[in-house]
């Protein structure tokens, strides 16, 4: 196995570690008062909430309710184990690993192409740059 390929193997399970962790702080948060908590994250950045993002957050926090915030968990933890499943794989050289990789890296592709077309920016190319290389490598050590 090319260290290449471990090193997105672990990059891999970075993000179903972190995807996983984030999906049961909601689990453990899921009966909080949202919108006190974004009332207080605004004021306490000093925000005026009246502008528009502290507006969209306040907004958004109003509209959470315990169902939304457990099919967000419950995707994110699908989210994860995919992430970590093809990490395991990438590991141990699995064939169906590497296709699962490139298919995951390649599927953002054309999303990332047309963010960056409306929207350029230094860190979206850098994404879009990311799964290039990435799906590069699993396509050499694919053939």
């Amino acid at each position: 196995m090319s260290a290449s390929v471990r090193t997105i193997a672990v990059f891999e399970a970075s993000k179903g570690i972190i995807v996983l962790a984030a999906s049961l702080a909601l689990f453990r948060y899921i009966n909080a008062d949202w919108q006190s908590h974004a009332e207080t994250f605004i004021r306490h950045l000093h925000l005026n909430p009246a502008n528009h993002y502290p507006r969209i957050l306040l907004h958004w926090a109003g509209n959470i309710t315990e169902p939304r915030l457990a099919v967000l968990a419950f995707g994110a933890i699908f989210y994860a184990v995919i992430r970590l499943l093809e990490a395991y794989g990438l590991w141990l050289g699995r064939h169906w690993a590497v296709v699962l990789g490139m298919a995951s890296a390649g599927l953002y592709l054309p999303f990332e192409i047309l963010e960056l077309l409306a929207h350029f920016s230094w860190l979206g190319f850098a994404v879009f740059a990311a799964n290039i290389v990435i799906v590069a490598i699993l396509w050499r050590h694919h053939r």
